[in-house]
């Protein structure tokens, strides 16, 4: 909106801030270009362009990582960069279709089209965040506990090097060994915001740890009152990781839960617990920002950290049907897209979007809005100086 003081656009204070920004990666990734993809042809007139395609441009050429960024082949150096891109292609959890295990692969292709310069956002992600792709983890198609310890002991090493993980998925089963890969590592309660159409909370399903569990598992098997609600778990051989002891439903905060594809199990331990639900009605009811308030307040009132939780589906299967368990009626993009830059102003301890599945997309559509959310989570993080460097490549005025 205008200035309140000059009558500004805040578009044009936002060039004025870019203005401010260096250029020294993009001349460093220019100058690298020219040394190993050799010199352009004689008639190409613009003598930053290369033989061989060696950089960001063109966006429809090249090796593909996440937004073209650095691919750390040697994961013992991950912890050189501010935030690594990490995929998990996994949907063994699913229950409906599959697919996700794609996603991974199809964020990134799509990714290529963005520079990581954004006007309306005041933010220019090649220069302010030193960002990485760190590959796939590798996981086990046909055991989901066995890929679940290869992804909580990856993610505990993206977390614990110092790199902030953004974490693409795979199915939603991945968000319990996601978290259990950060939790322990945070001295104090981890808040949980939650962004989906369904309420995955129930203990299991078709006897397996399915995309419909994980906050069942992640939150610490005791309820509002303090009361243990976790005996019935030690039924199971493999279950003895019952809960994390610093993920307390109280600060578990699901949005835009609604449909008719729900969970009544999952429901009945988010009113055992008391975790907190703002379905689709609540938010259109509330508003997108006052909505993001109540669940800042639930998430971390007493907690040292929050991790977000984005699930596809969360976004109307209009706008993004590549997704395993579609539910119409979900949140517009750009609702989405203000909710979770609203959310992470606050900072976050990591960030995961699951339930891309490329088999059933339209024009990339779905895969570009999960590139979107963590585009926008990321660029709000460096403007608020909860990530990257952004004084160390702003000029002075």
């Amino acid at each position: 909106m205008p200035d309140p003081k000059t009558g500004e656009l805040r578009g044009n204070r936002n060039l004025k801030r870019l203005d401010r920004i260096t250029q020294t990666k993009q001349e460093e990734e220019t100058a690298r270009s020219l040394e190993l993809g050799l010199e352009a042809a004689d008639s190409i007139n613009d003598r930053s362009i290369s033989l061989f395609s060696r950089g960001h441009q063109p966006a429809f050429a090249g090796i593909n990582t996440f937004m073209k960024s650095p691919y750390c082949e040697d994961i013992r150096n991950v912890g050189d960069y501010e935030a690594a891109f990490v995929g998990i292609p996994f949907d063994t959890g699913t229950t409906y279709r599959p697919g996700a295990r794609f996603g991974p692969q199809a964020v990134r292709q799509i990714s290529a089209l963005y520079d990581g310069f954004s006007v309306d956002g005041a933010v220019d992600l090649h220069e302010e965040l030193d960002l990485c792709d760190a590959g796939d983890i590798f996981v086990i198609p046909g055991n989901i506990e066995k890929t679940f310890d290869q992804v909580t002991k990856a993610v505990s090493y993206i977390y614990t090097s110092g790199a902030f993980p953004v974490l693409m998925g795979g199915d939603h089963s991945l968000g319990y060994p996601n978290v259990r890969g950060i939790a322990p590592h945070i001295d104090g309660n981890v808040g949980i915001i939650h962004i989906d159409r369904h309420i995955d909370m129930q203990e299991m399903d078709m006897d397996e740890r399915m995309h419909t569990t994980p906050w069942f598992w992640t939150s610490n098997g005791h309820n509002h009152e303090g009361q243990d609600v976790s005996t019935s778990h030690h039924s199971h051989s493999h279950m003895h990781d019952v809960g994390l002891n610093n993920c307390p439903p109280k600060n578990l905060v699901q949005m835009g839960i609604g449909g008719w594809y729900g969970s009544r199990p999952g429901s009945e331990v988010a009113r055992e617990r008391g975790s907190s639900v703002l379905t689709m009605t609540d938010i259109e009811e509330l508003g997108i920002k006052k909505a993001a308030e109540v669940a800042l307040d639930l998430a971390w009132k007493d907690a040292k950290a929050v991790y977000l939780s984005f699930d596809i589906d969360s976004i109307d299967p209009g706008f993004a049907p590549g997704t395993g368990s579609p539910e119409p009626g979900g949140f517009l993009p750009r609702e989405a897209l203000e909710l979770v830059r609203l959310i992470a102003r606050e900072g976050l301890c990591g960030m995961e979007v699951v339930e891309v599945a490329p088999p059933y997309d339209v024009n990339q559509n779905t895969s570009q809005l999960a590139c979107r959310v963590v585009l926008d989570v990321l660029g709000t993080l460096v403007t608020e100086g909860k990530l990257g460097h952004r004084s160390a490549v702003t000029k002075k005025e």
